[in-house]
């Protein structure tokens, strides 16, 4: 137990807590309380060990969930040449691709494959002005998947910046069963500030123009808001 206490504090020193999870938590908070009432009263007697696994499993599992819906207090990066990471992850996918939604022709892919441990938030790559936003109904195929970018549940927005034009792709996952979105044409983007969520582990894709030069590589892990994902050519 000093161990989980110890997490906590560090755990709220160092973040807030995202809106989203509000309900989430405070349900799961409920559920395990009264779960752990219910066996402390028919077994504390008989199998107090048991008591104490189930309240140490409850704990933990609470402050996993309070965790997914982390922000972190970060120092993000703002440079008006420069496309930050829309979300925390790892990158799986750089390459040429034709985008059939919106632009119709072909387009640089960069996706950035989100698990369950890591920040959910979603954050513009850049300034601009948001000319198109877009929810899809769809699968829950796994978000690495080759067709989840196509066929699942999936919201897409895309900003204008100095005439030039790029889409983000909320992707849900397995596991991902609600993707949240605030944008709507008209808004004002700007670079680090949040634009959605996506619950419990997912993808975010990004189709820039092509000849943008990308600074990430594949496999590698990197920050939303924080990592420089390209440059405008």
């Amino acid at each position: 137990m000093p161990i989980c206490a110890t997490f906590a504090s560090q755990l709220f020193d160092s973040m807030t807590i995202h809106k989203e999870g509000y309900a989430t938590i405070a349900v799961t908070a409920l559920v395990l309380g009264v779960l752990n009432l219910i066996v402390l009263f028919f077994l504390r007697e008989s199998l107090p060990w048991l008591c104490w696994l189930i309240m140490g499993i409850s704990v933990a599992l609470w402050l996993f969930i309070i965790s997914f819906f982390r922000i972190p207090n970060r120092q993000l990066t703002i440079n008006d040449n420069e496309i930050v990471c829309p979300a925390d992850g790892k990158v799986v996918v750089i390459e040429e691709t034709v985008d059939e939604e919106y632009f119709k022709d072909k387009r640089l892919q960069v996706s950035i494959f989100m698990s369950p441990a890591n920040v959910h938030v979603n954050r513009y790559p850049t300034d601009g002005e948001v000319v198109y936003s877009k929810y899809h109904k769809g699968k829950f195929l796994v978000a690495w998947h080759p067709k989840s970018s196509t066929d699942n549940e999936r919201h897409s927005i895309v900003i204008s910046k100095n005439g030039k034009e790029y889409l983000v792709k909320q992707i849900a996952g397995a596991l991902a069963k609600r993707i949240v979105n605030y944008s709507k044409p008209g808004d004002m983007a700007k670079q680090g500030e949040e634009f959605g969520f996506i619950k419990f582990g997912s993808r975010v894709d990004l189709l820039l123009p092509p000849g943008t030069k990308i600074l990430v590589e594949k496999e590698q892990n990197v920050k939303g808001g924080v990592t420089v994902l390209g440059r405008w050519s």
